[in-house]
């Protein structure tokens, strides 16, 4: 089950305008979710509980055990965090239901790790009527990095992209490069940067082929592939699609370098593929989980202590991280000196340079600037543990610096 928490009681913009001409004092004149008489803030996340996605809730079972862990360690300067979770089914017309719940009902603050991009997306509209942060929505949306009132965590998978054929060519020294590339909004973001570095590279890729999400047989664009005499490929899917095409990859005697995304440097990946996932490299925006990074061992201890059910992996690091992100951002807010009010929440996330935020690095915002990861490392998989190989740098300019989508 959920952590769930207490309902934070909170008067609205009226009555506080009412108490204060009354003579009340101004410690009443807070927004939502700040209870400064007990140091509590409260934030809400929607979460696909039920659904096509349930498992998606590894992702807020990690966020809350941030929480959890924070709490009883002192909170953020004694500060302490009522995380609230809605079930939205992966319901865009829910999720803004629930958003809308929390903030008339529960009186939050912000948002907190909300689980999904298509949900995400149909909830700011709502968010930026009434002046409520979306603080690191898990998912990927060009519109994260444009909205003032939205702090993103995750990269575009652009960036992404762009990260592993770089390392491919720079690196590795190779040149025929193909990309394999799931056929909806995670693998077009995920062209757009490989095309764009490789044009400004000058390099022709060797090949580009798409497949379906539900795909597991890649017999025919692994001959493709094979046919263009790639040196290495670039697949951008999730870690089902990568253990397929690695097993007709090997059946076709197909011999080149992998690249995968973030998401799939996860022990589940290994059950998948098996020794075939062995060289397989991964641009990661995220620490691998071996390290001995304090961050990621509270997480690793966090998890088998407040949900031991559930696996320790690189889905539950990026719910972690993405919790940590609101911490910091608070906790530069209570540094500033400045009411606790959301939109100064918003000013205080816009001044974290270089922050270390759970498992990511350099993380860092300002005004009109919300690309929060600005660096990936490269993580290598290697006899059954990800190791980091190439230690983390800036993305690719050429598809970092461009416009949003």
């Amino acid at each position: 089950m959920l952590h769930r928490t207490m309902r934070t009681s909170w008067l609205p913009a009226a009555a506080v305008a009412l108490l204060c001409s009354a003579g009340v004092g101004p410690a009443f004149a807070q927004d939502p979710g700040i209870d400064t008489e007990n140091k509590t803030v409260t934030v809400g996340a929607f979460t696909p509980i039920t659904g096509p996605v349930p498992f998606y809730a590894i992702l807020t079972h990690a966020a809350d055990a941030f929480y959890r862990n924070l709490n009883e360690n002192g909170g953020i300067d004694g500060w302490t965090v009522k995380y609230v979770t809605k079930d939205d089914g992966y319901e865009p017309a829910r999720s803004v239901a629930a958003t809308r719940q929390m903030v008339e009902d529960e009186g939050i603050f912000a948002l907190s790790a909300a689980v999904g991009t298509a949900t995400n997306v149909a909830v700011i509209p709502y968010a930026k009527e009434v002046g409520l942060p979306m603080v690191s929505p898990i998912g990927g949306a060009s519109a994260f990095f444009t909205e003032a009132n939205i702090f993103p965590l995750l990269p575009d998978y652009g960036w992404s992209a762009a990260s592993n054929a770089d390392f491919a060519v720079k690196d590795l020294g190779l040149q025929k490069v193909a990309l394999l590339w799931e056929n909806d909004e995670l693998g077009r973001s995920a062209k757009r940067g490989f095309d764009a570095y490789m044009a400004d590279a000058g390099i022709e890729p060797a090949e580009s082929v798409s497949f379906d999400v539900k795909t597991t047989n890649f017999s025919p664009q692994i001959r493709r592939i094979a046919n263009s005499g790639a040196e290495a490929v670039v697949l951008f899917g999730s870690n089902a699609n990568l253990a397929a095409a690695l097993k007709a990859a090997d059946l076709q005697g197909l011999d080149v370098k992998w690249f995968a995304p973030f998401f799939a440097a996860d022990p589940s990946t290994f059950k998948l593929a098996g020794d075939l996932l062995d060289g397989v490299y991964f641009s990661s925006w995220l620490l691998p989980l071996s390290s001995e990074d304090d961050n990621i061992a509270a997480y690793r201890e966090a998890i088998g202590e407040y949900y031991p059910d559930d696996p320790v992996g690189v889905f539950g690091l990026n719910g972690w991280s993405n919790a940590a992100l609101f911490a910091e951002g608070f906790r530069a807010l209570l540094a500033s000196g400045e009411e606790l009010t959301r939109e100064n929440l918003i000013a205080a996330l816009e001044t974290l340079d270089g922050a270390t935020v759970g498992g990511a690095q350099g993380i860092s915002f300002e005004p009109g600037d919300h690309r929060g990861t600005r660096q990936e490392g490269v993580i290598q998989a290697q006899d059954g543990e990800f190791v980091l190989v190439k230690d983390f740098r800036p993305y690719p300019a050429v598809v970092f610096d461009a416009p949003a989508n």
